[in-house]
């Protein structure tokens, strides 16, 4: 096995956690059989691109179930490519998005299920995987079945089936809410399953009749029905290889475990950085055919040119949302008292904020300064080359063209997280930075708009009383009024926007933070700019929060929603999207992502991105970044 003769006990003047990394990357070519593989470590989310695995990043003293949890993830990817066949999926798969759900969740047990069966090391893995996943997402607070997903309750039976495994006890109550229903509909469809679960052909088959059973007949389409002749006997000897691939990595799997759980064990038991594990479709290795064929380097396809998902998020009503400009807030000599204090703050930061920024504008200006190319047949007379007509009469190259810059047409906005948790040193920082880039970016001649967002009220507002004088109705959605503010429109010019931001001092104006729906309005409003270039920078402290609703709804409900709009930006949409936590690891939810421990450093932070996106060398216009996490 690749990677298999590992030091457990590491190398002199390395870190602790790369045995780890080693054994556990081991593990993993060797499961997967696929020798070439390049596994990574990241606090990006995990994920599966072709022949790149990513799994998490290890804290500095990892417990023994953060490194199960990392190994269930890898082993979850290994199985999914020596036991997977994506091409033969893609056949078989149903139409319907509820159908296709459930198929690909199963899918996923079953590949999983065969590394258990034959792999006890394997098997306890990928136990904590899920728990930890289940546990995450606060499916054990499910109460009602319309709320518990219905494709990680048949995966979950399927796997119990399978593997002879009950479900995590963070999943029971999924389970318990939809078995009796389940085995009802298709109790005599869970032993075919059992039966094929080598063969990924008739597996799906069997696949496709249990959803027939649960209601689900009419998203079934046509897969499966007319596949060519060559995609069929590939499959019929895909069941033999799988096994056969399980079959030759057993025994190079238990020597790396053996291994990895020596260097689990060494590990002191301190505090962690616990690093977010994905959800269910992170761990399927983003399947998607996009995601596995595209490089980093694609940039998405234009909107409307792809299917466009749906999500079950809504609002319950929108009547009492507003969206205000930061003068109407409050009267103007309150504005003047509030920039005045933000005005104190400014000079103490002035000096570090400042020197990044001028740092930033000369960067930005140097690319600015006019460029030509030379020698060429039309354009501007070059004075330089006048010589030529005498020398070289023949000669016709005596013209010059300017150079286009890439960044002259941009916009770029910053959306300011306005939640109660930024109040105080945070807020002062988002708000002082916001000023002094808004400056340094128009002197540059790229307009600036700065946003922000929060709630109208505490734990619902008008909102929460109509859902009441409703009747309660279940699964109302988004129980709260938002406030979406505009502190400075990109066609402002900032001399006249200057005071407005002072508005982020006043007292009672932040409350709770609702993400998703900012990030889809702040958007909207980019999507019809006019410029060529459009930004979106995003700064929050912490993932959404709005008492009101996830009191009705599952708790991981405004997260869902927020991944969701995330991917639709990310994926297809020409907005080139940032994130900036500030002590809060943004990077699962975003690509190009940073995570600073403290405001103080925001200003670094902005700058280096924004520097960044502007390098011509570097992104030019296009590639997606990758997420870290700041030293």
């Amino acid at each position: 096995m690749s990677g298999s003769n590992i030091d457990a006990k590491g190398k002199a003047g390395e870190p602790v956690t790369e045995p780890l990394k080693r054994a556990v990357a081991g593990c993993v070519r060797a499961i997967s059989g696929k020798a070439d593989l390049e596994v990574t470590y990241s606090n990006d989310r995990p994920a599966l691109t072709g022949l790149r695995a990513r799994l998490p990043e290890p804290g500095r003293k990892p417990t023994a179930r953060e490194i199960a949890v990392t190994r269930g993830l890898g082993d979850s990817m290994a199985l999914r490519l020596a036991c997977h066949d994506q091409a033969l999926h893609r056949v078989v798969a149903p139409e319907g998005k509820n159908a296709r759900a459930v198929f690909d969740a199963v899918e996923q047990a079953r590949v999983e299920a065969i590394g258990a069966r034959r792999m006890d090391g394997v098997a306890s893995n990928l136990s904590a995987m899920l728990e930890d996943r289940y546990h995450r997402g606060n499916f054990q607070d499910i109460t009602e079945r319309s709320e518990a997903p219905l494709e990680d309750a048949v995966a979950l039976l399927v796997r119990e089936k399978l593997t002879g495994l009950a479900p995590p006890e963070s999943s029971r109550k999924i389970v318990d809410l939809w078995r009796d229903w389940i085995e009802d509909k298709a109790g005599d469809g869970f032993d075919r399953l059992e039966n094929t679960v080598g063969d990924q052909k008739r597996f799906a088959s069997a696949v496709r009749s249990l959803l027939a059973s649960l209601e689900m007949g009419d998203e079934l389409g046509e897969g499966g029905e007319d596949e060519n002749e060559q995609n069929g006997e590939a499959s019929d000897d895909s069941g033999a290889e799988q096994e056969s691939a399980s079959e030759q990595a057993e025994q190079a799997e238990s020597e790396a475990a053996e291994e990895s759980e020596a260097t689990g064990d060494e590990t002191d038991a301190g505090d962690t950085e616990t690093t977010e594990s994905s959800t269910e479709e992170d761990t399927e290795g983003e399947e998607s055919e996009d995601a596995r064929d595209a490089g980093e380097e694609r940039r998405p396809d234009p909107p409307l040119t792809r299917p466009q998902p749906s999500t079950d998020y809504k609002a319950f009503t929108t009547r009492f949302d507003e969206t205000i400009k930061a003068e109407d807030l409050c009267d103007s000599a309150e504005l003047d008292r509030l920039r005045g204090f933000l005005d104190k703050q400014l000079a103490n930061l002035q000096g570090a904020v400042g020197r990044l920024a001028n740092r930033l504008q000369r960067r930005l200006m140097a690319q600015q300064n006019r460029s030509w190319d030379f020698d060429r047949e039309e354009g501007i007379l070059d004075p330089a080359r006048l010589h030529r007509v005498v020398t070289d009469p023949m000669q016709p190259l005596s013209f010059k063209i300017e150079k286009d810059t890439d960044f002259r047409d941009t916009v770029v906005t910053l959306l300011i997280d306005n939640s109660g948790s930024m109040r105080g040193r945070p807020i002062t920082v988002a708000a002082t930075c916001a000023d002094i880039l808004a400056r340094t970016l128009e002197r540059c001649g790229v307009k600036v708009e700065i946003l922000g967002f929060t709630t109208r009220a505490w734990k619902g507002g008008q909102s929460r009383e109509a859902w009441l004088q409703a009747g309660k109705p279940a699964s109302p959605g988004r129980l709260n009024d938002l406030r979406h503010i505009i502190y400075k429109a990109a066609d402002a010019p900032w001399r006249r926007a200057r005071r407005n931001l002072g508005l982020m001092m006043r007292e009672g104006l932040l409350k709770e933070n609702i993400d998703g729906e900012a990030l889809d309005w702040a958007h909207k409003r980019l999507l019809v700019r006019s410029e060529q270039r459009r930004i979106l920078m995003m700064i929050s402290d912490g993932a959404p929060v709005d008492d009101s609703t996830l009191s009705v709804n599952t708790g991981n409900y405004l997260e869902r929603h927020l991944r969701f709009v995330i991917d639709e930006i990310e994926n297809r949409s020409p907005v080139e999207l940032i994130a900036i936590g500030i002590g809060h690891d943004v990077t699962r939810y975003y690509k190009r992502a940073v995570t600073i421990v403290d405001a103080e450093e925001l200003a670094g932070a902005m700058t280096e991105k924004l520097a960044e996106l502007f390098d011509e060398k570097g992104t030019g216009a296009a590639q997606p970044g990758r997420g870290r996490r700041a030293a």
